[in-house]
């Protein structure tokens, strides 16, 4: 989960491996590499209208043709140039990209300084009561908006199943917007998801049998560490509502490891889970 404990693990992970003090969530990212087959893309900020308010979000797809949509749900640290990245090298791959944020209620996107990450006191003190105010009800009500919002645009093709995926707390979301749009959603890919078990009426993994299509759920080694029965019962789930799921412990990757300006993004593991996302998208959203 996004929470000091979990910081501290990745600063202990950090002064082991003598990363130094790493990049800060807005600092300067990884260049990520495209496609071999990459076509040419292009991207806009927009905003689109929810029954709460104007959510800021960022639109990339092909310059040509219509394809399949893809929702992205950053992690705590919002939308900001990182995800904005990865959603261009996804849509070199022929999706229609959109990534919003998620705080939109409270704040507009970037909301990090240089150097700001979430395992400062100060930055946590000022995410936090943003995000108490994503309820379940509020990310279901924003998927379903986001999901009108991206069908009637010309780069969609509204007739092919779409995606999701979702970093941190954003792997919820993906479930919430999954559940939410079975007859649009076909394909959820969580990557070091927050919370995806828990023992309230409304923990994600119920969730699961309302769910359509195929899913991806790449744990961090530490959040295992901490929940190590969270991968069983997700597994037992999906098994159940016979829903296909590959659900793996991404071995020394630590919670946060995908996006490339994390403090702990991990090249070799993030580039694996981004080569699965990728092979889920493709059998079940062509």
């Amino acid at each position: 989960m996004c929470d000091e404990l979990t910081a501290g693990d990745n600063e202990h992970f950090l002064s082991r491996r003598a990363f130094g003090a790493g990049a800060g969530a807005a600092g300067i990212a990884a260049l990520l590499p495209s496609p071999a087959d990459a076509v040419p893309v292009a991207g806009r900020r927009v905003t689109i209208k929810t029954p709460d308010g104007a959510c800021d979000a960022y639109f990339v797809a092909p310059t040509s043709g219509r394809h399949p949509a893809v929702l992205v749900w950053p992690d705590i640290m919002g939308l900001r140039p990182a995800f904005e990245q990865m959603a261009r090298r996804l849509a070199e791959s022929g999706y229609a990209v959109l990534t919003v944020n998620q705080f939109y209620r409270s704040t507009k996107a970037p909301f990090l300084k240089p150097g700001e990450s979430f395992d400062q006191p100060a930055v946590r003190d000022k995410i936090m009561p943003w995000r108490s105010a994503l309820t379940p009800a509020a990310t279901t009500s924003d998927a379903n908006a986001f999901v009108a919002w991206l069908d009637t645009q010309k780069e969609v093709d509204p007739k092919k199943p779409m995606g999701s995926s979702g970093y941190c707390m954003g792997g919820p979301m993906v479930l919430r917007t999954a559940a939410a749009q079975p007859a649009r959603v076909h394909a959820g890919a969580s990557f070091h998801g927050a919370a995806l078990v828990t023992d309230g009426p409304d923990s994600p993994a119920l969730l699961v049998p309302r769910l359509k299509g195929g899913y991806l759920i790449a744990i961090a080694a530490n959040d295992d560490a901490r929940a190590p029965t969270d991968k069983d019962k997700l597994r037992a789930a999906f098994a159940a509502a016979q829903v296909p799921a590959e659900i793996e412990v991404y071995a020394g990757a630590m919670h946060g490891w995908c996006p490339p300006d994390s403090k702990v993004y991990d090249k070799a593991a993030a580039e694996k889970a981004w080569a699965r996302q990728l092979a889920l998208f493709k059998r079940h959203l062509a």
